[in-house]
């Protein structure tokens, strides 16, 4: 299974967009001029360059407070000079006028519909669309979505230039592709590279996240441009780059296509994204919870718990089932069906492929409103002294039974993790202090004698059922 999920331990996500370095490999996709004898894509731009506009957003922002603003001693000094005339009153704090730049790509040309990115203009007063040919117009926003950072302008202009969305899914690595967007500011900028990656995601867990990833040479201001391929055809929105410093170090992303046609739908008919839940708590499936379960691929989301009364309890899926699809989409990991699930509007109807003791199963469930993203509880805390009393069953890792002033969800069954030890076995293994062994290889532990029992008997990988918090997740242990 491809992995999606990636860690850079100096460097941080920037959104900003793209502008890409030329790669030796792309000369053969240009063409050869015949009167001056040069390779060019010069033929290509001139069609779609005039699709890719500057954006320019004013916003109002509330200034820092001055801290010396009431105080008795400035005051008999300067009086009410260098007061700013935007404070409304004493009480209230000034308000600033910020003005930021970006890129957008125009779509569809007869409806002025404008492709750019939530984080431009977000929280936007005004917002101003420069095209190649030097027009300026006032754009109006049809709709924004934070969670896949797509936002949908329209202007009134008439003789526009679109380019046309392709379907990303047929993306591959090593592709051509073209970068054009309003660099720094400067105005528009061309440049191209190849896709280095695919299926690509942070760890923004309330992002939705499908990233096309390419060597670009990204830089602020190009949020929104165009990723095009050697046809001229959008292959993706430029968004983000991989940074320590900022600046591009050959490492950014741009949202796909399908991923745009889905929000872009429901942003013309809604303004808004309705997204659907089916009810579950997903995880990815680790070499060691592979090995548990008997899989035989790493392919698929866990399911880690069902809702009550919700859409996934209803159609059958219990804690420990693997989806497998989802619509008829393969799914390789938890990103997948989160995207899958979130793009389907509440309502609707769904197919659902899942395992279960390595038997197929396929149903149909309902897709249900989704409501406000909860972040569950999870104590992370470790300590490097031990309780005697505990029972040491793991390397770095004690246990007890739940004391009687402790109420979990779930009841009182199973043992509790009191300490783990940093770097040790049993924190590798994503065990925490707090965690609530609830079954090993699917069998309930009552307590700590049967679970000092069901460990005793250890002939391979143990397979923990865990609470945590509000979440119930599945952790293998060798």
């Amino acid at each position: 299974m491809m992995k999606k999920s990636f860690l850079t331990n100096a460097a941080s996500m920037i959104l900003v967009g793209s502008i890409l370095c030329i790669a030796p490999t792309a000369q053969a996709q240009m063409k050869i001029d015949p009167a001056r004898g040069v390779l060019t894509m010069a033929p290509l731009l001139e069609k779609t360059t005039p699709a890719v506009v500057n954006i320019s957003v004013s916003s109002t922002v509330k200034a820092p407070e001055n801290r010396f603003r009431n105080d008795e001693f400035f005051e008999r000094f300067f009086g009410d000079r260098g007061r700013s005339p935007n404070r409304k009153s004493e009480d209230e704090p000034e308000e600033r006028t910020r003005r930021s730049v970006g890129s957008g790509v125009i779509i569809n040309a007869g409806k002025g519909y404008i492709l750019t990115n939530h984080h431009v203009i977000d929280n936007a007063d005004k917002i101003t669309i420069t095209l190649k040919d030097g027009r300026t117009a006032e754009a109006e926003l049809v709709g924004s979505d934070p969670g896949t950072d797509v936002a949908l302008l329209k202007i009134d202009l008439p003789n526009l230039t679109d380019v046309k969305m392709m379907d990303s899914d047929t993306v591959k690595v090593g592709d051509y592709v073209i970068a054009i967007g309003n660099s720094f500011g400067i105005g528009q900028s061309v440049t191209s590279g190849i896709v280095s990656a695919l299926g690509r995601s942070t760890f923004s867990r309330d992002k939705y996240q499908d990233y096309i990833q390419t060597d670009a040479a990204i830089n602020q201001g190009n949020s929104g441009g165009a990723l095009l391929n050697s046809k001229g055809e959008l292959v993706g929105m430029n968004t983000a780059i991989l940074s320590r410093s900022g600046g591009s170090n050959g490492i950014g992303f741009a949202v796909p296509t399908n991923m745009i046609t889905n929000v872009m739908d429901q942003l013309i008919a809604y303004g808004e994204v309705r997204r659907g839940r089916i009810g579950v708590s997903i995880q990815n499936i680790t070499p060691e919870l592979m090995a548990a379960m008997n899989l035989k691929s790493r392919d698929g989301a866990l399911v880690g718990q069902v809702t009550e009364d919700s859409p996934a309890e209803k159609a059958g899926l219990k804690a420990g089932d693997v989806i497998v699809k989802f619509n008829g989409k393969s799914i390789l990991d938890s990103d997948d069906i989160r995207n899958a699930v979130g793009f389907v509007e509440r309502g609707q109807r769904a197919s659902i492929t899942y395992l279960r003791n390595g038997k197929r199963h396929t149903t149909k469930i309902n897709v249900e409103k989704a409501p406000d993203e909860e972040t569950d509880a999870t104590n992370n805390d470790e300590d490097d002294t031990f309780n005697p009393a505990s029972f040491d069953a793991f390397d770095g890792a004690s246990f007890g039974n739940i004391p009687e002033d402790i109420e979990p969800r779930g009841g009182d069954a199973g043992v509790l993790i009191t300490k783990v030890k940093r770097g040790s076995e049993a924190w590798d293994a994503g065990l925490r202090k707090d965690d609530i062994v609830r079954a090993i290889n699917n069998k309930d532990v009552e307590d700590l004698d049967a679970f000092k029992d069901s460990v005793s008997k250890k002939k391979g990988p143990l397979f923990l059922t865990v609470q945590r918090g509000r979440a119930q997740v599945f952790i293998a242990v060798k």
